[in-house]
């Protein structure tokens, strides 16, 4: 990777959209980039076993489009790490990011994720191998600790290892992952936040670009974590269940860039992507499901959550029925301006 896209991609890294497992598929990723261009967006989790053992190249098809984008792959044996890496370079994605915080069973039961907190010595063999097997910067997502853990004194020592490894990027949730007793729900959730503990690794491993993760739920506080001196900020759910009111703004007051188009626009804008995937054979609902907070907080927000989940309801959906959706909100809102302007 040239130094220009390392460049690029650690300015980008200032804000990111969560990789989210069901969610941040490649439809869900250009919707997204519609409405911030600069953000730095990450796919699903994709297990380095189902890449190396299983075939499952497809699962790392995306579109140019969606640039700067990363993939984040989940494991806990080095050598299919190191080979599940080369192949994502291989497919062009400028970064590769080693879960080590998802705590859902599936994860557990694979040994890897948030688990592997607890055996540092694997995950520098796992960061060893990967960085030596391509040319993709790896970076790493974790908690602050796991289970009995605790966190200011285990998560300086996991850092130090990882810095030593040469990994310069990193992702912390802000809660630990009690993976005895809790739900993968439940542990995005009923763990407290410890965000003055981020802040202080940042100042211990100032070299460390750090990001924080977790309960982060709006521009404001993204932009609060950057004011104390965080080198990046990651938001999930938020950006996923109301993408347009969290990362419309991103651009102009994070990156200095312009605005995007309105919310009305984004959605006639995914037109061509949907006229293009129906061709494909796909069904429409597989892409608009990502929609559907389009326009929360907006005029017209409530129809257009109904009428696009009938809409994806119908096995044979076509475009025109979008289409018609979009006649319907534009109505709506130039029914409130005329009513606001009265």
């Amino acid at each position: 990777m040239s130094a220009t896209d390392k460049d690029n991609l650690l300015k980008s890294a200032r804000f990111s959209v969560a990789p989210m497992m069901a969610w941040t598929d490649t439809h869900c990723r250009y919707f997204h980039r519609l409405i911030s261009k600069k953000s730095l967006l990450y796919t699903e989790m994709v297990t380095a076993p189902a890449l190396v053992l299983g075939g499952a190249i497809h699962l790392l098809d995306f579109n140019t489009e969606e640039y700067p984008v990363a993939l984040q792959i989940g494991g806990s044996d080095p050598t299919q790490l190191a080979q599940a890496a080369a192949l994502g370079a291989e497919h062009g994605y400028p970064e590769i990011n080693l879960n080590l915080g998802c705590p859902s069973d599936r994860v557990q039961s694979g040994s890897f994720g948030a688990v592997l907190m607890t055996q540092p010595s694997l995950v520098r063999r796992c960061l060893d191998q990967m960085r030596n097997a391509c040319n993709a910067e790896i970076t790493v997502k974790c908690r602050i600790g796991v289970d009995d853990q605790t966190p200011a004194e285990t998560l300086p020592s996991f850092l130090g290892m990882i810095e030593s490894t040469g990994i310069k990027r990193v992702t912390i949730h802000a809660r630990k992952a009690l993976l005895k007793g809790l739900s993968p729900k439940e542990n995005r959730d009923i763990p407290p936040l410890d965000y003055s503990l981020i802040r202080e690794m940042k100042r211990a491993f100032p070299s460390l670009h750090i990001s924080v993760n977790g309960g982060v739920k709006n521009l404001i506080e993204a932009k609060q974590h950057l004011s104390d001196g965080l080198d990046g900020v990651m938001i999930g759910r938020a950006a996923y269940h109301t993408p347009y009111d969290v990362l419309a703004l991103v651009d102009s007051e994070i990156f200095d860039d312009k605005r995007p188009p309105p919310a009305l626009e984004v959605a006639a804008l995914m037109i061509p992507y949907l006229e293009k995937h129906l061709r494909a054979g796909g069904r429409l609902h597989q892409v608009t499901r990502h929609m559907f907070g389009l326009f929360a907080g907006q005029p017209g927000a409530r129809h257009w959550r109904r009428r696009l989940s009938d809409i994806g309801s119908l096995r044979d959906a076509r475009l025109a029925d979008y289409s018609a959706l979009l006649e319907e909100i534009e109505k709506i809102i130039s029914l409130q301006i005329e009513l606001e302007t009265a």
